[in-house]
C-alpha cells in the first residue's frame, strides 16, 4: 500500500509537467500527454481499483525512469486531479446494472368499474335560512333603559314584558292629562246649569211674551243668554272630548315605556344595555319565531324559468350533512336585485323548534335542527344527464385536492387527482380525471397502494 501511494505521488508528478497551465487550459495540454506517460497513468488508476500485488511491480517499473522527485512532487496537486478523474472512469466501467425489483402484491382489495348512469340534473341555488316571522323589537318614546328582562336565546310568551323603560316623564304628562279631564268635566256641570237656567228663564219669558207682559227687548236678551248658555255648554262637552282624547295618548305613551313581546318566539339578538338610551326606531331586540324557517335562495336570472311556484325541491343545508331534506317553493319576488341580476326565491321548510322555545304543550325542547342565518343550497329539477359516479369511499383527501387509485391493465395501482362535482346520496360525481370503464379501488381506507400489484377480493 505504501509503495503504491508513492508511486501515485510521482506519477502524479510527472503529469503535473504537462498541465501547470490554468485549469481552462488542462483539457487542452491533455492532448499533447505522451501515450507512455498516459498509459502508466491508466494502469496505475486500475492497479489502484484491483489492488493486485502484480500491478505494483509493473508499476515501479515504469516509474523508474522518472527524474526530480521534488519537481514532480510540486506541481502534483493539478496531476492528482487527472488521476482521480482516471481511476473515476475506471471504476464506473466496472458497474453491473441493477435488476428492477417485482412489485408488491396486495390481495382483497375490493374493485369497482366506473360507469357513465344517467342522473336527474338540477340548478343549484346557495341561500341563506331565515325564520318566517321575526321582528326588530324598538321603542317608541325616547328615554333611558332601566331593565332588560331577557337574553340571547330566552323563550319568550305573547305579551310578556323584555324592556322596561324610565316612565317618569311619560306618567307625568299621563297625570296632566288626567287632571284636564277632571277639569273639563266641572266645566260641563257648569256649563250644563247655565244652560238649564238659561232654558227655564227662556220658558217664562216666552209666556210673558205671548201675553205681551215683556217688551221685545227683554225677550231678545233672555233668548241670547239661552243659545250662550247652549253653546258653552257644547264648548264644554267638546273639552271633555279632548280630554279623555288626552288621557288615551298619555296612557299610550307610558304604555310605550314597556316593550312587549309580539308573539311567541326566541331572543336572537340583544342590541342595547341597561342604562343606554332608547331612541324611536333604533331596534333594541330581535325576536324570531324558531316553529318555521325559510331558505331564501338566489336564482340567477337565466335560470330562473326552471323554478315553479308550490313545486318540492330538496335543501341541502351543509349543518345537517349532506342528506336533503324537502322543501316547497312559497314565494318567488318577482323583482331581480340589479346589483346581483339574481331573484329570490324564499322555501318553506319542515317545521322544528330550537332550544327553549316552547312548544304546544308549554315544554321547552331542547333539540335544535334549523338555525337562522346557516348556509344551505336548493336543488331545482331541469331534466337529466349522463354522468360518472363512484362511492364516496373510494376518494383520498390530500389538503384541498381529491384522488383515486386508478388500477392499470398491468394490474398495478396508480394514485390520480380527480375533479368531483355534485354529492348524489352515498355517491359523488366525477367531472374530469376519471374515464368511463377504469377500474379503481373502492375503499383504501387509508392504504398506501400507489404501485404495488392489486388482488382483487
Amino acid at each position: 500500500m505504501k509503495q503504491l501511494f508513492m508511486n501515485f505521488v510521482i506519477l502524479s508528478g510527472a503529469l503535473a509537467k504537462f498541465v501547470r497551465a490554468p485549469w481552462f487550459r488542462i483539457r487542452a495540454r491533455l492532448s499533447v500527454v505522451p501515450s507512455g506517460l498516459m498509459d502508466k497513468a491508466t494502469a496505475l488508476a486500475a492497479a489502484i481499483q484491483g489492488l493486485k500485488p502484480t500491478n505494483f511491480g509493473v508499476l515501479s517499473a515504469w516509474l523508474k525512469p522518472c527524474p526530480d522527485t521534488k519537481l514532480l512532487l510540486k506541481h502534483s496537486v493539478g496531476a492528482l486531479c487527472i488521476a482521480l478523474g482516471l481511476l473515476s472512469l475506471t471504476a464506473c466501467s466496472g458497474e453491473k446494472p441493477t435488476t428492477a425489483s417485482a412489485p408488491e402484491t396486495v390481495s382483497g382489495v375490493a374493485l369497482l368499474t366506473a360507469q357513465r348512469v344517467t342522473v336527474p340534473d338540477s340548478i343549484e341555488s346557495t341561500g341563506t335560512v331565515r325564520a318566517a316571522q321575526s321582528a326588530q323589537l324598538a321603542s317608541q318614546v325616547m328615554g333611558t333603559i332601566t331593565r332588560i328582562n331577557v337574553h340571547e336565546g330566552d323563550a319568550v310568551r305573547r305579551g310578556q314584558v323584555l324592556i322596561a323603560i324610565d316612565e317618569a316623564q311619560p306618567h307625568a304628562a299621563y297625570q296632566s292629562a288626567t287632571a284636564g279631564l277632571q277639569a273639563s268635566r266641572e266645566a260641563i256641570a257648569a256649563a250644563d246649569a247655565d244652560y238649564s237656567l238659561a232654558e227655564s228663564t227662556m220658558q217664562r219669558y216666552q209666556m210673558l211674551y205671548d201675553k205681551k207682559s215683556v217688551s221685545p227687548h227683554e225677550y231678545d236678551e233672555v233668548k241670547a243668554k239661552l243659545a250662550l248658555a247652549t253653546a258653552r255648554r257644547d264648548a264644554a262637552h267638546a273639552n271633555s272630548a279632548q280630554a279623555q282624547a288626552a288621557v288615551a295618548e298619555a296612557g299610550t305613551t307610558v304604555g310605550f315605556t314597556k316593550i312587549r313581546a309580539p308573539f311567541d318566539g326566541v331572543v336572537v339578538a340583544k342590541l342595547a344595555d341597561d342604562g343606554a338610551m332608547a331612541s324611536p326606531g333604533v331596534p333594541l331586540l330581535v325576536v324570531e319565531d324558531p316553529s318555521h324557517f325559510r331558505l331564501e335562495a338566489e336564482v340567477d336570472e337565466s335560470q330562473i324559468g326552471a323554478v315553479r311556484l308550490g313545486a318540492t325541491v330538496p335543501v341541502v343545508l351543509d349543518s345537517l350533512g349532506n342528506q336533503p331534506i324537502s322543501g316547497k317553493v312559497a314565494q318567488i319576488v318577482p323583482a331581480a336585485d340589479p346589483s346581483s341580476r339574481t331573484f329570490t326565491v324564499k322555501i318553506d321548510l319542515p317545521a322544528t323548534s330550537a332550544p327553549g322555545s316552547p312548544s304546544r304543550a308549554g315544554v321547552a325542547r331542547d333539540r335544535v335542527e334549523i338555525r337562522s342565518g346557516i348556509f344551505g343550497r336548493a336543488l331545482f329539477p331541469c331534466g337529466e344527464r349522463q354522468s360518472i359516479l363512484i362511492p364516496q369511499t373510494a376518494l383520498l383527501h390530500r389538503g384541498q385536492l381529491d384522488a383515486i387509485y386508478v388500477i392499470g391493465k398491468d394490474e398495478i395501482a396508480s394514485l390520480r387527482y380527480v375533479t368531483l362535482g355534485k354529492p348524489s346520496g352515498n355517491d359523488v360525481e366525477v367531472l374530469s380525471g376519471l374515464d368511463n370503464g377504469e377500474r379503481i379501488v373502492a375503499q383504501p381506507d387509508g392504504r398506501e397502494l400507489s404501485g404495488k400489484r392489486i388482488g382483487a377480493q
